[in-house]
């Protein structure tokens, strides 16, 4: 169907793997609403398009990963107001209790707390750069692998006892 014409709720409901009841809620309460056409009284259909698709298949995903819809609805609106209307080059990470937005390597986002800024350090950017300046290889020599990796050491319980 092209997206000029829009998506209908059955169809929907079946892309985006939720239930019709979730679907109209989060209509009724703005979440997402039909950006091709609203409901518009008995006998009218809402009609969505492929970016209410992506934002609805999101909100899917993160309520999957534990978020609460409270939190999610957040985290949209912050998106809604700051992002740009196409999302390339966005990744949101959630643990599932906030939601991150990284729009590049060294910039997170903490959608819930306005937009507070979260450092992040890419760790293979740190080797790099490391092995770089001191002239090394990425790989660790024997010796450094050797004491990056401790001995197993014996149970308590089996050493007190005398055991193995």
């Amino acid at each position: 169907m092209p997206d000029n014409e829009g998506y209908r709720v059955p169809e929907v409901c079946r892309v985006v793997g939720i239930s019709y009841r979730q679907l109209d809620y989060w209509a009724r309460t703005g979440l997402v609403t039909p950006s091709v056409r609203d409901a518009g009284g008995s006998g009218t259909q809402r009609l969505y398009s492929f970016q209410d698709l992506v934002q609805l298949r999101v909100i899917k995903k993160l309520i999957d990963a534990g978020v609460s819809l409270q939190r999610v609805r957040k985290a949209v609106k912050f998106l809604r107001e700051h992002m740009s209307a196409e999302p390339a080059g966005i990744t949101l990470l959630s643990d599932g209790v906030s939601v991150y937005a990284c729009e590049s390597e060294d910039e997170v986002i903490d959608l819930l707390r306005r937009g507070q800024g979260v450092f992040a350090i890419a760790l293979d950017a740190v080797w790099e750069d490391l092995s770089g300046s001191l002239g090394r290889t990425k790989e660790l020599k024997p010796a450094a692998a050797k004491a990056a990796k401790p001995a197993p050491r014996a149970p308590r319980a089996m050493t007190r006892a005398g055991g193995a």
